[in-house]
């Protein structure tokens, strides 16, 4: 299977600028680049295509830049933007710049023959001149075929908001990269999202205009669910690869709850998964689809590489705890994650010492109306501490019972939880 049948079984070739692109990149190596933009100091799920696909080129002896955009950054995209952006310091874009920076290190490889490289475009677009960018750059692009962008009409259209003139000479500044990058490291293909056909094409207009310079575009397709709503986001906001911005529990749970009709097409996207190992998940889909064999495959895999082993495993543990699984394994913060919104009480620890009634301590607490209540629940067998039923009326609740961090995990029912904070 060459690089392309790869690509486009997994679906993540949406346009290219020469039908030969595959050919050329069977018959020699090419350094390529995707340019990200530091908007916060983290990247979200919707990065992971992008990067999966630098990803994909290296594994075929391919050269990846990652560019990140200290310079762009400073201006912001218009593309796919209903309005302008919020302008961000030089110093917010430098802290940003490194939090991706990490991020990225994660997926391509920095060493070997191959080693993907990180850039950072304010190395020359903050040291460029204007008057000299206007004189040199600048001539070469018509505001005709700018104002025909469907970014720049968009906002043209739209009375409230508009344009700026920093945001309309984004353009510039990216085939500006393009070509800096071809002369430096003889990059000669750039890939991005679909959105970025515009900026690609330019890019590679300026290059063969200045340098004579054969070079190549490819975009990616902008990554939707099956109804047609928008991918990577939660009822929390954004999904983001940082582990302090969304826990590895969190992540983990996002790809779990994924519907049956776009799990397939994740598993291609966000997975190295083979064909062969896919097509089987796909099945079970449909013939066993109450199983979710797909999704929990989908989001063991996305989570290990995102975050790691180790955060996988309490990821998985702590999301078979909400289903009467061991939480004793769990630690604190993990303990804190998976039961931050469900109803809590404070105590303190000497309550643990006077070999309380639990039922009295439950009803203090705020689990239960009354002690009669708590009775019957115990009688009906409903009432478990720590995922272990609660038998008898008079148990005591004593030091043994606490978790990580001093708490107690309290069940009512199926899925009814309370927690107990001791401190």
């Amino acid at each position: 299977m060459t690089l392309f049948d790869e690509l486009n079984w997994r679906g993540f070739v949406k346009q290219m600028t020469h039908e030969e692109l595959p050919a050329v990149l069977e018959k020699e190596p090419m350094t390529l680049y995707c340019g990200f933009d530091p908007t916060a100091d983290s990247l979200h799920i919707g990065s992971l295509l992008p990067i999966l696909g630098l990803a994909h080129f290296q594994r075929r002896g391919h050269t990846p830049i990652a560019l990140v955009g200290g310079g762009t950054g400073l201006i912001g995209d218009p593309s796919g933007k209903t309005q302008e952006r919020a302008m961000l310091s030089r110093d917010d874009v430098q802290r940003n710049v490194e939090g991706i920076r990490g991020q990225l290190e994660r997926f391509l490889d920095f060493d070997g023959a191959n080693a993907a490289r990180l850039i950072n475009n304010a190395d020359w677009l903050c040291e460029i001149r204007l008057l000299d960018f206007l004189r040199d750059i600048g001539k070469y692009f018509s505001i005709n075929m700018m104002l025909n962008r469907d970014s720049v009409r968009m906002r043209l259209e739209d009375r409230d908001h508009g344009i700026s003139y920093t945001e309309f000479s984004y353009i510039l500044l990216q085939s500006y990269d393009f070509l800096y990058l071809n002369e430096k490291y003889g990059c000669r293909l750039q890939v991005g999202g679909a959105d970025q056909w515009g900026n690609i094409v330019s890019g590679m207009d300026l290059a063969r205009r200045l340098r004579n310079a054969e070079t190549f575009g490819m975009t990616f397709p902008l990554v939707t669910k099956a109804d047609g709503s928008k991918f990577g986001k939660s009822e929390g906001g954004n999904i983001w690869l940082d582990a302090e911005r969304t826990s590895p529990y969190r992540f983990y749970q996002f790809w779990l709850n994924q519907a049956d009709a776009d799990v397939g097409r994740y598993l291609r996207y966000f997975t190295f998964l083979s064909l062969e190992e896919i097509e089987p998940l796909e099945r079970a889909l449909v013939e066993r689809a109450q199983e979710r064999a797909a999704q929990r495959r989908l989001a063991e895999e996305v989570t290990l590489l995102v975050h790691g082993e180790t955060a996988l495993d309490n990821a998985v543990r702590a999301s078979r705890a909400m289903f009467g699984g061991d939480l004793s394994a769990l630690d604190s913060v993990t303990l804190r994650d998976v039961f931050s919104e469900v109803p809590s009480a404070e105590l303190s620890t000497g309550t643990l010492d006077r070999d309380a009634l639990l039922l009295e301590v439950l009803v203090d607490a705020g689990v239960f109306a009354s002690k009669g209540e708590a009775r019957r629940l115990v009688r009906n067998g409903g009432l478990y501490v720590n995922n272990q039923r609660v038998d008898a009326e008079d148990q005591k609740l004593t030091g043994t019972c606490l978790l990580s961090g001093g708490m107690v995990v309290v069940r009512t029912g199926k899925k009814n939880y309370f927690l107990l904070k001791f401190t």
